[in-house]
């Protein structure tokens, strides 16, 4: 494939229209790499229905946020009916199919077939049948009737459907895999054997309780996730991803190598805004992959370097890729507790990537951007500084302690107002005296007392009045304002990009449900800590006791295997989705061989996270390998060995908790030991893998690197100290032919 002739990414005019000539491509792309994103076109009445529909499903959330959730049972089954119910409108059977199915005929009403009508209801009514016909469900669980197997199986049917539409196969299979182990439980040799479970059984746990389809994956995503998608297609509507761009970009481009490390920055700036690794790469790529390849990258690297970085926007506080939000449940932790053990581990998968683009860069003389090719930082924030605004409140809002839906409303409510209420060229006297008699409205309604809600409201005035000052300023010919009719398409859009998710937590409840009816996690826990335990056992035979205890080799190869399962269980499978499943199946091994909960969590997180860049299934790397036109195989082994930090950290945050800063026995001499460490060790890799540290390195420098960096990155002062030792003669080689070099071009 060829990449894109522009090297812009789509951005939205005043008016909110895409303005980009490879906008196509692009949605192209994420179409082909990204079945999130496979929508089908569709004729009137269809696209007038499902439109709206749309955006009464960003409203239901919208005010649910603001002023009230229903309860729990009503809420998740609501928000499931609208989701389910709109996959078979919005996504085609087949991705060959949706090419045609915008023909016009009774059979296809606004091109939808008739059938998806049909499934879309029968998906509808067997999600609201608990909520809103089964008033006597305490006394139905354990015995349920025929029409609620009916019913439920109806679900349960419909549910598989919806996944495999919206996301493809993986999910789904896993999902029947489990259910299949389920019902022929007596089957299953040795330990994995149970004594199974009747359909009507099965049905009565997925469908009737809270262990299964109704369960917290499905409540997390009605009530945290969906409002963060929805504010971060807000606050790129308004502009706040290019002011992102342009930051990234006056600060790294003009070193070596430049359009490399404004892709670093960038990613992970705009992965605070994005919960999707193919999302990612593609809008900040359109940027940086054709940039990167000007100034002198091979094709697979400029792509591996967009692909990796864009992954790190995953595990990039705040919001985690919505992941921060599953943590706060399953692990009745505070919010700022899960935010703040993410910090470090997310650098140190930024400052890997960084090192090596930096050793690349250098070691083939690359460039960087020059001062034509970059935005003015300056110029960029006086323009842009309102889109700050909803980020601002938002990340307040958080790290405060309340609720993180209400700060979702704020911030949502906080775009809105910038968008709609921010001066742009014009009648200036009109605008300035209407800014200003908005502005003291909404400060004026901040103080009255609206009664039970009273401080969400005055919380969201306050957020409205602070946005109004953009109105205020006459000096400044400032952007980001959007009209009525694209804040319409942001509540539309902003739940089309909630629907695969949505479908995915539901299935994900039923690989939970299995789990708890069967007991299948902690067979599988005690499987894996076996092996482990005779892998350990081998091993320390063949090394001195001195070296390394059993226990520690058991946690090692506990944490080898857990981290291959995550990333196959990973492959095709949202990250979100991905981290309830291995919650429920790989953490509870870890948390038995005495790792902190938290830190068991953090780590099949991160290597769930790695299935983006892992071949043979790296959707973030082959989309990014189809805008720079490269071999998608070569750059997805790039990319994975790219974002080899984020390998190595997990495995040794669980031996040194400290670096998650608030595990539990944090110390400040664990933590500097540990940072320390990981940061010489990095960079050491990084050399290695580059071949280059001060000049070209040779075959055996590169072989004690890479040994070194190991060394180096063990949470052991001693291991910390043998490794920089390895390193010294070679240090101490380039240093001299470094200086020799430079002596002589002097």
């Amino acid at each position: 494939m060829n990449p894109p002739a522009s090297s812009r990414p789509a951005a939205l005019d005043l008016d909110g229209a895409l303005t980009s000539t490879d906008d196509k491509r692009l949605q192209e792309l994420e179409e082909q790499f990204d079945p999130e994103m496979r929508f089908r076109p569709t004729l009137p009445p269809a696209t007038v229905i499902i439109k709206w529909l749309l955006i009464a499903l960003s409203c239901f959330h919208y005010y649910t946020a603001g002023f009230g959730l229903l309860q729990e049972i009503t809420h998740r089954g609501v928000h499931l009916a609208f989701v389910l119910g709109l996959i078979f409108l919005v996504f085609a059977a087949s991705h060959r199919s949706s090419q045609f199915d915008a023909r016009r005929s009774w059979l296809r009403p606004g091109g939808v077939p008739l059938t998806d009508w049909l499934l879309g209801l029968c998906c509808v009514a067997s999600v609201l049948y608990i909520p809103y016909v089964f008033d006597d469900l305490a006394f139905r669980v354990g015995n349920p009737s025929f029409t609620d197997v009916v019913f439920g199986s109806m679900l349960f049917i419909t549910l598989l459907e919806a996944t495999r539409r919206s996301m493809g196969w993986p999910l789904p299979i896993i999902a029947l895999a489990f259910t299949a182990y389920a019902l022929a439980g007596p089957v299953f040799p040795g330990l994995l054997k149970h004594a199974g479970a009747s359909w009507s059984q099965m049905i009565n746990h997925q469908y009737l309780t809270s262990q299964g389809i109704y369960g917290v994956a499905v409540g997390v995503v009605a009530t945290y996730v969906f409002h963060f998608v929805l504010f971060g297609v807000m606050a790129t509507r308004i502009g706040l991803g290019q002011l992102f761009l342009d930051i990234a970009s006056s600060v790294a481009g003009r070193y070596a190598g430049g359009p490399a490390k404004v892709s670093v920055f960038g990613s992970g700036l705009f992965g605070m805004l994005s919960g999707s690794s193919v999302a990612n790469a593609v809008t900040v790529g359109s940027l940086t992959i054709p940039a990167m390849i000007r100034v002198g990258y091979q094709r697979h690297f400029a792509a591996a370097v967009e692909a990796a970085a864009s992954t790190g926007g995953q595990i990039t506080p705040p919001v985690l890729g919505a992941a921060a939000f599953l943590m706060v449940e399953f692990l009745n932790l505070p919010y700022q507790t899960i935010v703040a053990a993410a910090v470090v581990p997310a650098f140190m998968h930024f400052f890997g990537v960084f090192m090596q683009v930096h050793f690349e860069a250098k070691r083939y003389g690359l460039r960087g951007l020059t001062e034509e090719e970059m935005p003015k930082l300056r110029a960029s924030l006086r323009m842009r500084w309102p889109t700050l605004i909803p980020l601002v409140l938002l990340i307040s809002i958080l790290v405060s302690g309340r609720t993180p839906y209400l700060a979702a409303f704020v911030g949502i409510t906080s775009c809105a107002i910038v968008g709609l209420t921010t001066r742009t060229q014009g009648n200036e006297t009109r605008n300035w005296l209407l800014m200003a008699g908005l502005h003291v409205l909404l400060v004026a309604l901040a103080f009255v007392d609206w009664g039970a809600n009273s401080e969400i409201i005055k919380l969201a005035l306050f957020a409205a009045g602070a946005a109004t000052t953009v109105g205020l300023s006459r000096l400044w010919n400032v952007k980001g304002r959007i009209g009525y009719s694209v804040l319409v398409e942001a509540l539309e859009t902003g739940a089309k990009y909630a629907l695969a998710v949505g479908a995915a937590a539901a299935t994900v409840g039923i690989v939970i449900g299995v789990v708890t009816l069967t007991g299948v996690g902690f067979k599988i826990s005690y499987i894996i800590t076996s092996a482990a335990n005779v892998l350990a056992g081998g091993v320390a035979n063949l090394l001195p006791s001195a070296w390394v205890s059993v226990q520690s080799l058991t946690l090692l190869a506990a944490l080898i295997m857990t981290g291959l399962i995550c990333i196959l269980m990973g492959c095709g499978i949202p990250t979100t989705a991905n981290y309830i499943i291995m919650v429920s199946v790989a953490a509870p091994t870890l948390v038995q061989l005495g790792v902190e909960p938290l830190v068991a969590h953090f780590f099949v997180f991160y290597y769930g996270v790695l299935a983006d860049i892992t071949p043979p299934v790296a959707l973030a790397a082959y989309a990014a390998a189809g805008m720079a036109g490269s071999d998608p195989f070569k750059t997805g082994n790039t990319a994975f060995r790219l974002g080899l930090g984020k390998v190595l950290v997990p495995f040794v945050f669980v031996f040194s908790p400290s670096l998650l800063l608030v595990a539990k026995g944090f110390t400040w001499y664990d933590f500097a030991v540990t940072f320390s460490g990981c940061i010489m060790g990095i960079t050491i890799l990084a050399a290695g893998l580059s071949k280059f540290f001060l000049i070209e390195m040779r075959r055996w420098e590169q072989v004690v690197c890479v040994a070194a960096a190991v060394l180096m990155v063990a949470p052991s002062l001693s291991a910390t100290l043998i490794g920089m030792a390895m390193v010294v003669p070679m240090l101490l080689r380039h240093l001299s032919a470094w200086r020799s070099q430079r002596t002589s071009l002097a």
